[in-house]
């Protein structure tokens, strides 16, 4: 199917967003995430909106502006990990940044557009491993080529009028043999051990650090990208042995068959039409400006993220990337402030809004027994290193989730986290043992989880502390 993308000729979207459905897109974040079915469909049809964009004329898919979200909730109740999920699922640019990290325009920090930058590098680094795939049998090819050129030097004819002798028929068909047998070893890793003699290529170029002029920003900066005459390449001999020198070629090779400019242009693309900017702690720089100064600067920070959030394009050293298809993901508690706190013009660009459920013992449970990466399932793959087989019984499973929800309600509620603590706890004895376990069999019952939590729970004190 094809595609039309505003202002350009059509062609096909890259990655699997097209694919998805919203139904599907929330039954795919159901195997990692438990609950919050409205925070789901709200970025279900979020991304499926994107893709509805893609299909309309140009000028009408350059009006259509994205349906940016704020997820409102705890901590521990899953909106990083939506997101997150999101973004591997559609294999689309993902960053996840905190608002609080940035400064007003003036002020010493990181300034809003760093945030594309940011997103741009990773934009790049994730076509640049596509590419990768994509050439990897060729480039493999001519690793292996190159390698037999190492071990086995070829016979070179003589230049015609050279008075060299020529090799005879018998010793070309010789060499040949030979190098087919190298390249039979070469495949089935007989010679990964042997040493060779390699011309490398000096990567080691001088850099400077420098001041950006948005924000002051400190950037590390290459001279052989802001002067390439200036540095010529430099090479010298390394002895190394064939496992090291393939992965040394096959990164040559990379770069030799991957065009930069093509990779910068299909990333910029990417980060332009499903780039996704998940802002954390959105709720701690809410707040009007009053007269003081972390209030002033607060509202400065929202003001330069208005742009961003609106529209603008930002510079990056791969070239200028629009944001006005963007889509930006925000986030908060919103425990002492609320959303209307933010300046209006902000609020305006984040129309939808969800509310995440506070996590119950029943959801605990079921974070323990039902998502792909459980906790549980993660332990027993560990211990299944060390020959340790570990079950947990539903019994435990309620024990734990049960724990979860006292101590929460005691003391600071953090969500699913509180899981971590007490899986660490419970596990602690067979963690630090392992393999030294005389009984490789071991299941995790409710009378083991109340042997080893019971009196950290009881004890309020302890359990502030520990847990």
């Amino acid at each position: 199917m094809v595609y039309y993308m505003p202002g350009e000729v059509t062609e096909k979207i890259p990655h699997r967003e097209a694919e998805l459905t919203p139904r599907q897109i929330v039954a795919e974040l159901d195997k990692y995430i438990v609950g919050q079915r409205a925070a789901k469909r709200a970025v279900a049809i979020a991304l499926r909106n994107r893709t509805r964009r893609l299909k309309l004329l140009p000028e009408m898919a350059d009006e259509v502006a994205p349906k940016n979200i704020i997820m409102i909730g705890p901590t521990g109740v899953g909106k990083t990990e939506i997101a997150r999920r999101l973004a591997r699922l559609t294999s689309s640019p993902f960053i996840k940044v905190e608002a609080s990290k940035y400064t007003e325009v003036g002020y010493v920090g990181r300034d809003v557009e760093s945030m594309i930058r940011d997103l741009t590098e990773l934009a790049v680094e994730l076509v640049r491993s596509e590419k990768a795939a994509e050439i990897r049998q060729r480039a493999t090819r001519n690793v292996e080529d190159r390698l037999l050129d190492l071990l086995l030097p070829p016979m070179d004819r003589p230049a015609p009028g050279s008075t060299s002798a020529v090799p005879s028929v018998d010793a070309l068909e010789q060499h040949e043999r030979t190098r087919e047998k190298l390249r039979q070893q070469l495949r089935s890793g007989d010679l990964e051990e042997r040493v060779l003699e390699l011309e490398v290529r000096s990567s080691s170029f001088p850099a400077m650090r420098i001041f950006s002029n948005a924000g002051m920003e400190e950037m590390d900066v290459n001279l052989k990208d802001m002067m390439p005459g200036l540095f010529g390449n430099r090479s010298r001999k390394r002895r190394m042995m064939v496992a090291e020198a393939r992965e040394h070629l096959l990164r040559e090779e990379e770069e030799k068959l991957i065009d930069p400019d093509t990779v910068a242009k299909q990333a910029i693309k990417r980060v332009e039409e499903s780039g996704i900017v998940f802002l954390d702690e959105i709720d701690k720089i809410a707040g009007r400006e009053s007269g003081q100064g972390p209030d002033v600067s607060r509202e400065g920070v929202q003001r330069d993220l208005l742009p961003i959030v609106e529209g603008t394009t930002a510079s990056t050293k791969y070239g200028m990337v629009r944001t006005n298809h963007i889509l930006f993901i925000a986030s908060g508690a919103f425990h002492v402030s609320k959303p209307s706190d933010l300046i209006p013009e902000l609020q305006g660009r984040f129309p939808i809004r969800v509310e995440l459920d506070i996590l119950t013992e029943q959801d605990f449970f079921r974070i323990l027994k039902e998502p792909k990466n459980a906790l549980t399932h993660q332990y027993v793959a560990l211990m299944e290193t060390e020959g340790i087989h570990l079950s947990f019984a539903d019994d435990a499973l309620e024990t734990i989730a049960r724990y979860a929800a006292e101590v929460n309600e005691r003391t600071e509620n953090i969500g699913a986290r509180r899981l971590h603590t007490l899986m660490e706890k419970l596990l602690d004895e067979v963690s630090f043992a392992g393999g030294e376990l005389e009984e490789k069999t071991l299941v995790i019952d409710a009378a083991y989880v109340q042997r080893m939590l019971s009196d950290v729970i009881r004890d309020q004190d302890l359990s502030r502390y520990i847990l």
